[in-house]
């Protein structure tokens, strides 16, 4: 996040943007589908965080709840976090062994900006689950994990 008026600007510091993110995570997001915060509330760091995304409707993820890991290493915001499902989940941009969000297979993490947030990744994935190629494919049991 730059600040800044008549072409100057100011970039945000990573740990006053994570302070940024985690408030809004907090306050919980749009219709509540989608929520994050950090694992360690003593990691002065703020590296890892725990996503939550709700299955969309009219899907085969409808009403699943799938935990995922989020880790902001020390280069975050300029590189993306490092993002990993740990409900198994089967969907075209996920490691089927591991859970992790491939990078060149998610378009957000292919074409990462500095103004992205751990939000936009925690919508797009659930987007993602809606999306032709992923509605309709058969998954691994409820409540199992990587």
């Amino acid at each position: 996040m730059t600040l800044g008026s008549g072409g100057s600007s100011v970039v945000v510091p990573r740990n006053f943007r994570l302070l940024e993110e985690l408030e809004r995570g907090e306050k919980g997001i749009g219709d509540g589908t989608v929520s994050y915060g950090m694992d360690d509330a003593d990691d002065i760091y703020m590296r890892s965080w725990t996503g939550t995304i709700i299955g969309p409707h009219n899907c085969v993820h409808e009403g699943r709840i799938y935990q995922l890991k989020l880790f902001c290493d020390k280069d975050y915001p300029e590189k993306p976090p490092s993002v990993r499902f740990h409900s198994r989940i089967n969907m075209t941009c996920v490691n089927h062994e591991t859970g992790l969000v491939e990078p060149k297979k998610f378009v957000l993490l292919t074409n990462w900006q500095r103004e992205y947030t751990m939000e936009d990744i925690l919508t797009q994935l659930k987007k993602e689950m809606a999306a032709p190629q992923n509605r309709k494919l058969v998954q691994p049991p409820e409540g199992t994990y990587f």
